[in-house]
C-alpha cells in the first residue's frame, strides 16, 4: 500500500509543494523540480512506496472515475485524441504540466496547479509510414503536434500530464491523460542500443544502468546482506538522451544486494518513491526483496566442470541428436513435480534442482529411459523468478478424502496462495532462477549454481534442456508490490486499451513486446538464459501477443548469445486485443510462415482428442474424438444426429498433422476431391494446413493445459470401457504424435496415463492435484473433487466418475504404456522418414491410403518412401492407426507384391505392445490386417 511520506519527507506536503510553485493556476514558463531529500533511512523506512505529493484531482471530488488516459502520443511530438472529429471555432488544445501531480481541470473552469502549458496545433501532415502502421489500431480523430524542443518534451514526460480541449477564454471543455509508449520510444530510440543495463560488476567496482525516461530521481541503495540495513546510498545521473540513469560505486560488492529508489509520477496517485527491484536482476534475496550484485561468468557461481561442459556443449555436444528443428522430441515438466514424491531422491533434494543430479532415482531412470528412446530435449515449466511461491516456510497440505469427495480440493485451495507449488506463469524478474526450487533461497548464488548443475545433470543423460518463459505478461501492475516494471516507467510496459487501462487477455497484465525497451527486455533476457545456463529451447507462452518481429529479434539473439541455433516454439493463439494483426504482424499460427519459429497444432490435437480446449461441462463427455469413439463407439451423451462425414472429416483432420499441417500437401479428401491442406477449413474458417515447413509445427496431443489425455478419455470412452482399452487408447494419441511430420511434444506422465483427477486448469492445485508417481503405482485418478474454482460446474458429472473404481489402471498397465510409449518413440526415432525436413520431401515421400469417401475411417495408413533419403534406413515405411474396437483388414492394391516385415522394435524380445504382432500384411493380396486399438509399422529394407 502507498504510505504517507517519512519523517525526513515529512515537509514535502501537498499545500508546500503548491506555493514552492507559484499561486494556484499560475502557468511559469518553466519551473525546474529540485530533488527531493534522499537519505540512508529511505532505503530501509517505510513500505515499498511512499507518496511524496499526492495527486490533486478535481474530477474525483465531484465523484466521477478517474482520468483516463483517451489520449495517445504516436511519436515524440504527434498526439492523438480518438473520437475528436469536430473542434468548435475559437476551441484550442493543450498539454499541461506538473512536477508535483497538482494538476486541477474542472470543467468551465481555466487549468490550475501546472508547470508548463504546450500549446498543440492540429496536424495537417500526413504521418510517417512507420508511425502509421504502428498506430493503425487507433481509431479517428483530432491528431495534434507541438513544435516543443526535445528537452522541453522530456521533461514534460517526467512530470504529471493531462490534454485539455479549451475554449477562447482558456477555459476547460475536455480534458484526458495520455498514452505516453509512442513518445518515449521516439524521444529514447537512443536506449534501445545499450548493452549494459542492471548492474555490471567486477573486484574493482560496480556499475549500474536503470532506464527510467519518465523518473524524477532515482537513487541504489546498497545492502551488504538482503537482511541488514543498507550502507549506502547513492544517487544515480540522468542521461537524456537515452532515459537511462547511472552510478557507479568503486570497490569490489559482488554478493552484496541493491535496490532502487525511483521517484516518479503515478497516474492517479501522485508523486511516488518507489523502493523497487532491477528488471535486468540476475539474482535475488529469498521472496525477490532485494537484487543481487552478481557477475554470472564469476567462477564463484559455476559449479563444479560448468566451464569445461559449457565449452563442450559450445562444440557441438548435442548436435548429433538434433540435426533438424523436427528431430525434436520434447518431454514438458515441471521441477516440483519430478521429484516431490519421489522416496528414492534424498529428502533435502525433492521437489528442488538437485534432484536431476540423483542419478539412483526412479524419476532420473525414467529421464534416462526417455533419452535412449527418443527424447531430445526436457521442457521446464516456468523456472524464472516467480511471485506466487514463498520461497522460504511454503506450506504442503495433506489432504484425506474418498475418490469422489470435495473434501480434498477444499484442504488445498484454502493454502494454495502459501503452498509449494504453482505452474509458474506468474513472472516476477524474468532472468533469474526461482528460489523455492533451490536449496537455500536465502543465498542468491546458490540457486544460480544449482541451476546449472540441474543443466549439467540432464545433459549427461544426453537431454538438452529447454525453457518454457512468459513475455506476454506479468503478474501485476500499477502500484502493487510485484509490479517491478510499472513501478520504474508508469504506463509503459504494458498494453493499454483505449481508455488506458492496462489489458488483460492473457490472464493478468499484458505486457507489450510492440515497445522498444519491453522488446530488449525480452530478448536480452532470452540471450543470458541461452548463454549463462545453456538452455537449447525455448517455449513461449501466449506467443501470439508479441510481434513476429520482435520474435526474429529473440531469435537472432539467442543464437549469437549461444554460439549455434538455439530453437524456439510458442503457443501461436490469435485472440484478445492483438487478433487478427489489428497492432502488429503476431508470432501467431498464421503469421509465421518462414521464420523456422514453431506453433503449436490444434488441428490434430482437438480430432484426435474430440471437442475443444475449453470444453466444460457435458461437452466434455459429448464431443468425443478420433480416438475416443466418435461415431464408431458413442457414449450415452454423443448426440445422434452427427453428420456422416464426421468420422472421416476427422480422420482427414488427423492426416493433415501427420502431414506436419503443411500448406501445400496434397490429401484425397472424404469429400472425394485431391486439396491443398490449406484448402481444408479448421475451427470455421482457419486454414487446416498453415505451415510451409515441417520445422515450424509442434504436434501433441497433452500438455499442462487443461484436462490430460486420459482424463479426457474418462469422459469421452463409453463407461464400460476396460481398463485394458483406456491404456491402449492412450498409445493410440501417442501415436499419432510419433508418427507426425514436425516437431513432437510430449507432456510428462502422458506415458504414464497421468491423471489430475479431472481437473482442467491445475496450475494452483497443489502437489495433490499434479502428482507424478515414477514407481508406477498410481496415475493420480480419484483424489476427489478437482478445485471448484474451474471444475464446479462439472463437478455432478466428475463425482460418479471418480467414484467407479473399474477406471484407475493397475500398475501393470502404468507399466505397459510406459514401456510402449518408449517402443514408439524408438519407432520414431529409427528414421528420418518420420521427421522429414522439408514439405517437399514430405510432399514426395508421405502417402496416405485407405482415403476419400470410401475410405474405412477408422483407419489412418500412412505410406513413406525412404528411397534416397538420408538417414530413413529402409526402402519404405508403412504404418497403420486403428482406433476401432474391431480389427480391420484395409486393401492397399498398390502395394501388392511389397515384401514387409514388421518394424524391428515390435520384433525385439521385450516389445511391449504384444498385440502388434499379430498385425498381418499379405503382400500377394496386397492387404493389412491391424488389430483393434493398435499403431503398428511394417518396414522394407
Amino acid at each position: 500500500m502507498l504510505v504517507p511520506p517519512s519523517a525526513a519527507l515529512s515537509a514535502l506536503s501537498v499545500g508546500g509543494a503548491l506555493s514552492a510553485q507559484g499561486a494556484p493556476g499560475a502557468v511559469p514558463r518553466s519551473t525546474p523540480v529540485s530533488p527531493y531529500s534522499v537519505s540512508l533511512a529511505a532505503c530501509d523506512v517505510g513500505d515499498y512506496a511512499v507518496t511524496l505529493f499526492a495527486a490533486v484531482a478535481a474530477t474525483q471530488s465531484r465523484g466521477t472515475p478517474p482520468l483516463e488516459a483517451r489520449a495517445i502520443w504516436l511519436d515524440a511530438r504527434t498526439v492523438r485524441w480518438p473520437g475528436t472529429h469536430t473542434v468548435p471555432a475559437g476551441d484550442r488544445f493543450a498539454l499541461y504540466t506538473s512536477a508535483t501531480a497538482a494538476l486541477v481541470a474542472a470543467p468551465g473552469e481555466p487549468v490550475r496547479g501546472a508547470d508548463r502549458r504546450f500549446r498543440l496545433t492540429v496536424r495537417r501532415a500526413p504521418l510517417a509510414p512507420a508511425v502509421r502502421r504502428r498506430f493503425a489500431y487507433v481509431d479517428s480523430g483530432v491528431t495534434l503536434t507541438t513544435s516543443a524542443a526535445d528537452t522541453e518534451l522530456r521533461s514534460g514526460h517526467r512530470q504529471q500530464q493531462w490534454l485539455v480541449q479549451e475554449d477562447a477564454q482558456g477555459r476547460v471543455q475536455r480534458v484526458t491523460a495520455l498514452q505516453s509508449s509512442g513518445a518515449l520510444d521516439d524521444l529514447y530510440a537512443a536506449a534501445e542500443p545499450l548493452t549494459d543495463l542492471g548492474v555490471q560488476v567486477t573486484g574493482a567496482q560496480a556499475q549500474w544502468l536503470l532506464w527510467a525516461p519518465s523518473a524524477q530521481q532515482v537513487s541504489v541503495c546498497v545492502h551488504p546482506a538482503a537482511d541488514a540495513p543498507a550502507s549506502r546510498v547513492v544517487p544515480l545521473t540522468l542521461n537524456a538522451r537515452t532515459g537511462a540513469w547511472r552510478a557507479t560505486l568503486a570497490g569490489d560488492l559482488r554478493g552484496q544486494y541493491y535496490r532502487y529508489l525511483v521517484d516518479v509520477v503515478v497516474p492517479g496517485v501522485g508523486v511516488v518513491r518507489n523502493r523497487v527491484t532491477d528488471p535486468y536482476s540476475v539474482g535475488l534475496s529469498a521472496n525477490s526483496t532485494h537484487s543481487y550484485i552478481a557477475d554470472l561468468a564469476a567462477p564463484a557461481l559455476a559449479p563444479q566442470g560448468w566451464r569445461a561442459h559449457r565449452d563442450s556443449v559450445r562444440r557441438g555436444a548435442s548436435a548429433s541428436r538434433v540435426k533438424s528443428p523436427v528431430d525434436l522430441v520434447i518431454y514438458e515438466l515441471h521441477v516440483r513435480n519430478f521429484s516431490i514424491g519421489d522416496s528414492t531422491a534424498p529428502a533435502s533434494h525433492r521437489g528442488k534442482y538437485l534432484a536431476f543430479t540423483d542419478s539412483g532415482s526412479t524419476g532420473v531412470a525414467q529421464l534416462r529411459a526417455l533419452s535412449r528412446a527418443g527424447v531430445t530435449d526436457v521442457h521446464l515449466l516456468p523456472v524464472f523468478d516467480l511471485a506466487t511461491i514463498p520461497e522460504i516456510d511454503c506450506r504442503t497440505p495433506s489432504p484425506r478424502g474418498a475418490p469422489d469427495s470435495d473434501a480434498q480440493q477444499a484442504t488445498v485451495m484454502a493454502v494454495a496462495a502459501q503452498d509449494c507449488f504453482n505452474w509458474g506463469y506468474d513472472p516476477y524478474h524474468y532472468t533469474v532462477p526461482e528460489g523455492s526450487y533451490a536449496s537455500d533461497p536465502r543465498d542468491a548464488a546458490v540457486r544460480i549454481r544449482e541451476f546449472r548443475r540441474m543443466v549439467m545433470a540432464l545433459n549427461a543423460l544426453g537431454l538438452r534442456v529447454g525453457m518454457d518463459v512468459v513475455y506476454n505478461h506479468t503478474t501485476a501492475s500499477g502500484q502493487q508490490r510485484t509490479a517491478v516494471l510499472d513501478r520504474i516507467v508508469p504506463g509503459y510496459y504494458h498494453r493499454l486499451d483505449a481508455a488506458g487501462k492496462v489489458t488483460t487477455s492473457t490472464c493478468c497484465a499484458n505486457t507489450a513486446t510492440e515497445h522498444r525497451m519491453m522488446a530488449k527486455l525480452m530478448v536480452e533476457s532470452v540471450a543470458t538464459w541461452a548463454k549463462q545456463y545453456g538452455i537449447e529451447s525455448f517455449r513461449f507462452d501466449l506467443m501470439g501477443h508479441q510481434p513476429r518481429a520482435a520474435m526474429q529479434r529473440v531469435q537472432l539473439a539467442a543464437n549469437a548469445a549461444a554460439g549455434r541455433h538455439v530453437h524456439l516454439i510458442g503457443e501461436g493463439w490469435n485472440f484478445g486485443e492483438v487478433a487478427d494483426g489489428q497492432r502488429f504482424v503476431q508470432a501467431s499460427q498464421l503469421s509465421l510462415n518462414g521464420s523456422g519459429i514453431a506453433t503449436f497444432s490444434d488441428r490434430a490435437r482437438d480430432a484426435v482428442r474430440g471437442g475443444g480446449a475449453g470444453d466444460n461441462g457435458g461437452a466434455q463427455i459429448a464431443r468425443q474424438g478420433y480416438i475416443n469413439g466418435l461415431v464408431y463407439a458413442s457414449n450415452d451423451s454423443a448426440p445422434r444426429d452427427l453428420a456422416a462425414d464426421a468420422l472421416p472429416n476427422a480422420a482427414d483432420m488427423v492426416r493433415v498433422g501427420l502431414a506436419g499441417s503443411l500448406r501445400s500437401y496434397r490429401l484425397h479428401t472424404a469429400a472425394g476431391r485431391v486439396q491443398r491442406l490449406d484448402q481444408l477449413v479448421y475451427g470455421g474458417n482457419q486454414p487446416a494446413g498453415y505451415v510451409t515447413s515441417p520445422a515450424e509445427v509442434v504436434n501433441y496431443v497433452e500438455n499442462h493445459d487443461n484436462q490430460t489425455l486420459f482424463d479426457l478419455n474418462v469422459f469421452k470412452l463409453p463407461r464400460a470401457t476396460s481398463r485394458d482399452d483406456r491404456a491402449r487408447v492412450q498409445l493410440l494419441g501417442s501415436a499419432v504424435v510419433a508418427f507426425s511430420q514436425g516437431i513432437a511434444y510430449l507432456h510428462a506422465g502422458q506415458e504414464l496415463l497421468r491423471s489430475k483427477s479431472l481437473d482442467r486448469n491445475s496450475f494452483d492445485s497443489g502437489d495433490w492435484f499434479n502428482q507424478l508417481d515414477w514407481t508406477l503405482t498410481d496415475n493420480g485418478f480419484g483424489q476427489g473433487l478437482p478445485p471448484r474454482a474451474d471444475n464446479q460446474q462439472s463437478w455432478p458429472l466428475m463425482r460418479p466418475l471418480l467414484g467407479d473404481s473399474t477406471i484407475a489402471p493397475t500398475p501393470a498397465l502404468l507399466r505397459f504404456t510406459r514401456d510402449a510409449t518408449l517402443d514408439l518413440l524408438r519407432i520414431r526415432n529409427s528414421s528420418t522418414l518420420f521427421r522429414m525436413r522439408t514439405a517437399a520431401d514430405i510432399g514426395a515421400r508421405l502417402t496416405f491410403h485407405n482415403t476419400g469417401p470410401e475410405q474405412v475411417a477408422t483407419v489412418i495408413v500412412g505410406h513413406l518412401n525412404g528411397v534416397g533419403y538420408a538417414g530413413a534406413q529402409y526402402r519404405e515405411v508403412l504404418y497403420a492407426i486403428n482406433v476401432d474396437t474391431v480389427a480391420q483388414a484395409i486393401a492397399l492394391p498398390t502395394l501388392t507384391r511389397v515384401p514387409f516385415v514388421l518394424h524391428p522394435v515390435h520384433q525385439r524380445a521385450g516389445a511391449a505392445d504384444t498385440r502388434a504382432v499379430l498385425s498381418v500384411w499379405n503382400a500377394d493380396a496386397g492387404v493389412l490386417y491391424v488389430p483393434a486399438r493398435s499403431a503398428v509399422v511394417w518396414v522394407r529394407r
